[in-house]
């Protein structure tokens, strides 16, 4: 964790770690640099799990050790009419949620954080990954040569972070056996400094259930717009908790803000729309109480629900915050974002790409479902769903002028073309009376890549 693993100045170099040297690889590189050329960011920032494959979920038997696969984050860079790209080991599961990653606005850091810790000589099952500890900083300044900036131990099992708009907070959300917590860590001139830790228990939120923590579990962190406020997705619950922050930056406080919403079924993420008036839950819907994948994912679509936030003016105690609707999305979506301008809303929705070739329920494709949105009225409307092959896609982002959306693959299946194989499916976005994604194709990567994140 101590330096880049890669420290070559073009993309092409970073392909070659997903793909065999040849002419046609060379081809694939150059024009999966074409595609990047387009995307509006200053950074692309990309973390990939090297434990898993993707018929872990129903072995719980890790990659093999011979296959070379690796936890990386791998950043990269418009750099004139190159793409300057570098890559660091830093441990990361996708166990959690696509909300592990984080980007400064500035560029030059990103922030990474663990639910499984990395594996031990020997390992080869689930079962033998430790629990996650740890939150990571990343000095991005030099675009090819990747720097550990500072790690900062919290509580176990770390499912989702937060960067504060100022950039000076990472939120984190942590299930241990006993609890749940918010973590607030302050960051300032690459270093973590005080951590304030908030028992969800203590602020309200609490659960009956013979389950761990009363079965409560918080799977989603994110900071409203103004800086002001926080959201936690209780997925379990089929609950979100909104809380106001306060104090100094160094010593925050949490209290409840307005009233806790019921949404819809396993709300895994969620986002509050840029203009902070609104916050949007995709709801994955798998059953909990299931033991094998079969009964866990669901075989319905998943949806989005979309809440009206209280008046900011209000105090806490009376604001009142209500749920508006929702739309129907595709099977099993786990990421959601939202466009610049707010009127544009992706899921990344695996369908059946995590059961294997043999089962009923298989699917070669998954895909992105766009919706439309209203930021005044906070209606949506499903508009059209988009295939695109490859297994468990998780994460994805419009970049900053709304022109693109990328989509991030785990991994190909067996046999599949390098072109359809773990990376970045890059489509861009029509605009006009109804709004359309047309695919520009996959940027190959290493293998397990599981979020997106970009900075302007």
């Amino acid at each position: 964790m101590n330096g880049p693993v890669l420290t070559a100045a073009t993309l092409a170099i970073t392909f070659s770690l997903a793909a065999p040297q040849s002419m046609q690889a060379a081809e694939g590189a150059q024009a999966a640099s074409e595609i990047l050329g387009r995307i509006s960011a200053s950074r692309i920032a990309v973390i990939s799990d090297g434990d898993f494959v993707a018929r872990t979920y129903g072995t719980a038997e890790l990659a093999p050790q011979n296959a070379g696969y690796r936890d990386l984050l791998t950043i990269m860079s418009p750099a004139g009419d190159k793409i300057v790209t570098g890559s660091i080991p830093v441990s990361n599961s996708v166990t959690s949620a696509p909300e592990i990653l984080a980007l400064s606005e500035d560029g030059q850091t990103a922030f990474v954080t663990e639910r499984l810790g990395e594996r031990p000589e020997g390992g080869n099952r689930i079962s033998d990954l430790p629990p996650g500890r740890r939150l990571f900083a990343v000095d991005l300044s030099d675009g090819a040569a990747l720097r550990l900036s500072d790690t900062v131990e919290i509580e176990a099992f770390p499912e989702a972070l937060s960067l504060s708009p100022d950039g000076e907070s990472v939120a984190v959300v942590s299930n241990t056996p006993e609890a749940s917590f918010v973590q607030i860590v302050a960051y300032r001139d690459g270093r973590f400094s005080r951590l304030a830790r908030f028992d969800l228990a203590d602020l309200g939120v609490t659960g009956s259930e013979p389950a761990p923590r009363g079965g409560v579990t918080a799977t989603n962190v994110h900071w409203h717009p103004s800086g002001r406020f926080l959201a936690v997705n209780i997925d379990t619950q089929n609950r979100v908790a909104f809380f106001e922050v306060t104090g100094a930056d160094d010593a925050p406080i949490l209290r409840p803000w307005g009233n806790v919403v019921e949404v819809g079924a396993d709300p895994f993420v969620g986002r509050f729309t840029p203009d902070g008036r609104h916050y949007l839950t995709a709801n994955w819907g798998r059953n909990f109480t299931a033991t094998s994948l079969e009964g866990r994912i669901p075989q319905t679509p998943s949806t989005i629900s979309v809440i009206r936030l209280a008046d900011p003016a209000t105090s806490p105690q009376s604001a009142r915050h209500d749920l508006l609707g929702g739309a129907e999305t595709g099977l099993s979506s786990e990421g959601i974002a939202i466009s610049p301008d707010g009127r544009l809303v992706a899921t990344v929705n695996m369908r059946g790409t995590a059961f294997p070739p043999g089962s009923a329920r298989f699917h070669r494709d998954a895909s992105v479902t766009l919706l439309s949105f209203d930021p005044a009225t906070g209606a949506i409307s499903r508009l059209a769903d988009y295939p695109f092959e490859g297994s468990l896609p998780e994460g994805g982002a419009f970049d900053r002028t709304g022109d693109h959306f990328l989509a991030t693959v785990f991994q190909g299946h067996d046999g599949a073309r390098p072109e359809a194989g773990s990376g970045l499916e890059v489509f861009r976005v029509a605009k006009g009376d109804r709004p359309a994604l047309k695919r520009l194709g996959r940027v190959p990567l290493p293998h397990g890549v599981h979020h997106v994140d970009l900075a302007p």
